[in-house]
């Protein structure tokens, strides 16, 4: 159940007209790195969540639900950067100084319409669910498989490239309301990728995604199918990140295949792992994730809520301190 309240989270202003920038901007209201995607992806994630991690349903809506509030902040937005050029406005505009001094109604409709022909067209002077180019918005900008240490890093994901939108849009206009609505947008971005990042923390263990932990013949192999200079770091040598093997580097892959009738023939190098543990450990592992669903979910006589009685009402939150 969802309730609108009227005012917007962050209070977005504009000190002129700018339909270029408009155009730019609907990039984060309809495009796939935009706040609608995120506000999708996140609703769609949750339901899976809903049983067996009730905690992190409740984090993915809550997201969600505030995602829905960008993605308000960026139309109106976009609207009040398109202003005179929605019906109801264009003889307030005439009349206005809000173009500037030497500006007509007629030289921002130019702009406009020349910009993005759908301004005057189809949305009548309003956002459209597209991107910058036009594209329009569709359901497969949402990555949503069902394991939450996977759509968790696709959150972490989808928040930085998000993230990076709102800051290659910050060098393309000058107008300060403007400017201070996007760094809100982006700071929230941050909050956001640090929530799916301690999410996933508790989740334990978390990697490799998913349960199967991945063979060891081939977890840490380094494979140079590049020629030249060779570079080295540790994605190529010393320690695995994740797993903690030893990178096995393959000079020369071609060489490699034909040495171990095509990886065939390969015995685990520097891991303590071995095909049997392995076996063992994705049983174990999947036998706990599957636990944790079945315990939580009903075979019958189903139903996702219960209605008659309210939630106690939440205590009040502490604000943050201000830093002196």
């Amino acid at each position: 159940m969802f309730y609108h309240s009227k005012e917007l989270q962050f209070k977005a202003r504009v000190s002129r007209p700018d339909p270029r920038f408009a155009r730019l901007l609907l990039e984060q209201f309809g495009g796939g790195n935009g706040e609608l995607k995120a506000a999708m992806q996140y609703f769609v994630q949750a339901f899976a969540c809903r049983k067996p991690y009730p905690d992190k349903y409740d984090m993915l809506m809550d997201i969600a639900t505030e995602e829905l509030g960008h993605l308000e902040i960026v139309g109106a937005t976009i609207q009040m950067l398109l202003t005179g050029v929605n019906g109801e406005l264009k003889d307030a505009a005439e009349r206005s100084s809000v173009f500037g001094e030497g500006i007509s109604r007629d030289d921002v409709l130019d702009e406009a319409f020349s910009v993005n022909p759908q301004f005057g067209v189809l949305t009548g002077g309003g956002p459209a669910l597209t991107d910058s180019n036009g594209v329009p918005w569709q359901g497969y900008y949402v990555n949503a498989v069902g394991d939450a240490t996977v759509d968790l890093r696709s959150n972490i994901a989808a928040e930085s490239r998000a993230k990076i939108v709102y800051e290659y849009l910050m060098k393309f206009t000058d107008d300060k309301d403007v400017l201070a609505t996007l760094n809100f947008l982006m700071a929230r971005e941050i909050a956001h990728f640090q929530q799916f990042e301690a999410a996933l923390e508790t989740i334990q263990p978390n990697f490799p995604p998913g349960v199967l932990q991945g063979d060891p013949r081939y977890c840490n192999i380094y494979s140079n199918h590049s020629c030249g200079e060779d570079a080295r770091g540790p994605w190529n040598e010393g320690e695995s990140t994740g797993l903690g093997e030893q990178w096995q580097y393959v000079e020369d892959p071609r060489a490699y295949a034909a040495e171990t009738d095509g990886l065939t023939n390969v015995r685990p190098q520097g891991t303590d792992r071995t095909e049997a543990s392995v076996r063992a450990a994705d049983r174990k592992l999947g036998k706990r994730r599957s636990e944790e669903i079945r315990s939580a979910t009903p075979q019958k006589d189903m139903q996702w809520c219960e209605y008659g009685s309210r939630p106690s009402a939440k205590k009040p939150r502490r604000q943050p301190v201000e830093q002196e």
